[in-house]
């Protein structure tokens, strides 16, 4: 796995595109360790994107053909690697952008679900491929697929494992749009530059409060929402946006 640090934001590059950039307990806990060294101090974003012709493939099939562990064993490998990359992701407090280069199948469609953005080239595929090999959504897809497509959807995608179109990706809202490969970077590009525009830490309060209120009754969620709301009051970003706005000119955030 690569990471680039540039202008303020983090590329994760997942370069096993020998494997279709396949996932390993090690990519899944560098994974985590590169997010979870974000702040919004020294970065405004991060961006996870493939090397070659795939974003990934999904769990590495020969590593699982060799595995030999106790369910003990099992279940702290899963929490402690897939399930922490995907905390990695959602609490991470930067915007993480999915640069969906190629074919995302299995915890690659799980690593774009936990992403907050989502931009795919248009003969990417996406599936919950694990049922194919007798497993169940892992990497946070049991909780991020269905709050991003619906119940319905969710199961189509879990208990089928088949392929879907990065258009109807899109429709779903599994990703935000598909574009021409050719215009990929161009669009991830703008959204980084307006992301990187925005107050970083507003932002983040924002992003914590979003996911904290998923499932939460509304009187839970609204005193979420007041307590987040209270410390952005207290921060530069919001003293230099009020400014901004009385003296009719654009803000400038650091």
């Amino acid at each position: 796995m690569r990471v680039d640090d540039a202008d303020g934001v983090r590329t994760v590059t997942f370069d096993r595109p020998e494997a279709k950039n396949a996932f390993t307990a090690d990519v899944a806990r560098e994974l985590s360790a590169a997010l979870e060294a974000l702040s919004p101090e020294a970065f405004d974003a991060a961006v996870i994107t493939g090397d070659g012709d795939a974003f990934s493939a999904g769990g590495d099939i020969q590593a699982m053909a060799e595995r030999d562990e106790t369910a003990r064993e099992a279940y702290e490998r899963v929490r402690g690697t897939l399930g922490r990359a995907a905390e990695a992701i959602l609490t991470a407090p930067v915007p993480v952008v999915a640069r969906v280069n190629g074919d995302a199948v299995g915890a690659g469609t799980s690593v774009v679900a936990a992403c907050d953005f989502a931009y795919a080239a248009r003969d990417a595929r996406f599936g919950a491929s694990f049922v194919n090999v007798g497993l169940v959504p892992d990497a946070g897809a049991t909780v991020t697929l269905p709050r991003l497509v619906g119940l319905r959807a969710a199961k189509e995608l879990a208990f089928t494992g088949k392929l879907i179109s990065a258009d109807r990706a899109a429709e779903l809202d599994l990703v935000n749009e598909a574009v021409d490969a050719a215009d990929l970077d161009a669009v991830v590009d703008e959204l980084v530059a307006t992301l990187a525009a925005q107050p970083t830490e507003t932002l983040a309060l924002a992003k914590e409060a979003i996911h904290a209120n998923l499932g939460r009754s509304w009187a839970d969620g609204l005193e979420r929402e007041a307590h987040a709301q209270t410390l952005a009051y207290d921060t530069d970003a919001h003293e230099e946006g009020v400014s901004a706005f009385l003296e009719k000119r654009r803000p400038e955030f650091e």
